[in-house]
């Protein structure tokens, strides 16, 4: 029997920690009784709502192939980046390689990196979050390593048509109109971590 590396258990327990702050879902099951869940229920009785970000993407995830659609829906990838940066672009062609399904986020203002820091911990970018683990700063292996004990595959199974969702700006942008609205609500952040030596730029 094959054990597994220490390694990587402590990195899939980091993984897991904080799912419901990524995907959520709301079970109602025939007698009417509501249950929260983060993750996708495979047979459950009763109807399935996706909650906030993941109703947004629920129609992408559900025309994922079947080998991507369940690790996307446990472990969902966003990738932060800005403009004119030559590690965002690096690591925006190795999630293009593999093939994973990612919401690209740009820190464009102020506002942008306030909310980059309080989902990663820090300013810097490129970064990006699987799941609830958080690495900033590019470094292949350590990207490559976390997608790889996430469970996306190493070639990409997407279809060749799929379409690669436009990077959109991390906060929401006001009207020139007045509004009374409050800004929308940021996801809820995670912990900081420490800090990766590896490349990228602080924002």
């Amino acid at each position: 029997m094959t054990s597994i590396p220490a390694l990587s258990i402590t990195v899939l327990a980091a993984l897991l920690a904080g799912a419901p702050a990524w995907a959520q879902f709301k079970v109602v099951s025939p007698d009417g009784k509501v249950t929260y869940t983060d993750r996708q229920p495979a047979d459950a009785a009763g109807r399935i709502v996706p909650l906030g970000r993941t109703a947004r993407a629920a129609d992408t995830a559900a025309a994922l192939p079947a080998e991507l659609r369940q690790v996307a829906a446990r472990f969902p990838v966003t990738l932060y980046t800005s403009p004119d940066c030559a590690p965002c672009e690096s690591g925006r062609r190795l999630l293009q390689r593999r093939g994973i399904p990612a919401q690209e986020r740009q820190v464009l203002n102020d506002d942008d990196g306030a909310a980059l820091e309080r989902l990663t911990g820090g300013r810097t970018v490129p970064a990006l979050a699987i799941g609830a683990q958080v690495l900033r700063g590019y470094l292949e292996s350590d990207w490559q390593s976390y997608l790889d004990i996430a469970g996306y595959p190493r070639a990409s199974r997407l279809p060749q048509d799929w379409p690669t969702p436009a990077a959109l700006p991390l906060t929401e942008r006001q009207s020139a109109e007045p509004a009374r609205r409050a800004p929308q609500a940021l996801p809820t952040p995670v912990p900081a971590l420490p800090d990766i030596p590896a490349s990228g730029i602080r924002f």
